[in-house]
């Protein structure tokens, strides 16, 4: 047992024989390497908690399943899981008061088979920038100058390139939505694709309405992207969606200055305020 996974587990269950959180967000031993999201409420459970290599899921969304909690949730956060919190904090679906943030330095995460994530590999904040609990030393920061290159390379792609390029990637789509149901900036009380207005979005699978989905969801979230990558990593079909979300975030750094989702609670995103030197092209 790792000696970060036993101070998690005596930090779990002293909050909960205190009274401190209600219950606590973390991951439990799965299947094989699977770590799957665990809800703990009794002291005496905090054994099931599991903090390996192997903890991959981001744990903020499952925030939005108790808006108004009888107490305060507990929840684990790494880097990504922090800037989610930040991030439903700031779009006022979680209330920051509610929630008792246990912050876990992070090394970086593998899959089933021991090869480190792609989230994980581009990963800028590795210690959580936002935590009410602090567990184990923090790890060195590695930045990403690399961030941007993907984006970049699609830039000098012709028009029709690129057409060609999104329109293979949208035409393996299968609109099942694991990309919008796992990330943390898609909380809206009711999904443009649920709805039932005709014109908005069809419920044909083809490639024309795979983009509208796409294109629509990566606007919707261009400057509350965490970039955690969990939207790509869920996809079963590998779609690059990273690509897309980093284009925007590249796109708004230029026209807004640089910006992270998530990292600074008291920064509000730049599609979110209005500024009088704020760009004007399109008027």
């Amino acid at each position: 047992m790792s000696q970060m996974q036993e101070e998690l587990r005596q930090k779990a269950k002293e909050l909960l024989e205190k009274g401190e959180v209600r219950y606590i967000i973390g991951w439990g031993k799965g299947r094989f390497h699977h770590r799957p999201p665990i809800f703990i409420y009794q002291a005496e459970d905090v054994d099931k908690l599991v903090w390996d290599e192997y903890c991959v899921a981001n744990l903020g969304k499952y925030l939005l399943d108790d808006k108004f909690p009888e107490g305060k949730i507990g929840i684990c956060v790494r880097g990504c899981d922090s800037r989610a919190v930040v991030r439903l904090v700031q779009d006022k679906q979680v209330k920051r008061e509610d929630v008792c943030l246990i912050g876990l330095p992070c090394t970086g995460k593998v899959d089933q088979e021991g090869r480190e994530l792609v989230k994980c590999r581009d990963c800028m904040h590795r210690n959580p920038p936002v935590y009410d609990i602090v567990l184990g030393e923090p790890v060195e920061e590695k930045g990403n100058p690399d961030r941007f290159k993907r984006v970049e390379e699609l830039e000098k792609l012709s028009s029709d390139e690129k057409y060609e390029y999104w329109s293979n990637v949208f035409d393996k789509c299968i609109r099942c939505y694991a990309c919008r149901n796992v990330c943390p900036a898609c909380n809206c009380r009711e999904c443009f694709v649920d709805q039932y207005r005709v014109g908005w979005q069809g419920k044909q699978k083809n490639c024309m309405q795979n983009q509208i989905f796409g294109l629509t969801r990566a606007y919707h979230i261009a400057d509350r992207c965490i970039e955690c990558g969990e939207c790509e990593r869920v996809c079963p079909v590998g779609l690059p969606l990273m690509e897309l979300n980093r284009k925007l975030i590249k796109d708004l750094n230029s026209l807004f200055g640089p910006y992270e989702a998530g990292v600074n609670p008291d920064v509000k995103p730049p599609l979110g305020e209005y500024r009088l030197e704020d760009p004007e092209e399109y008027m």
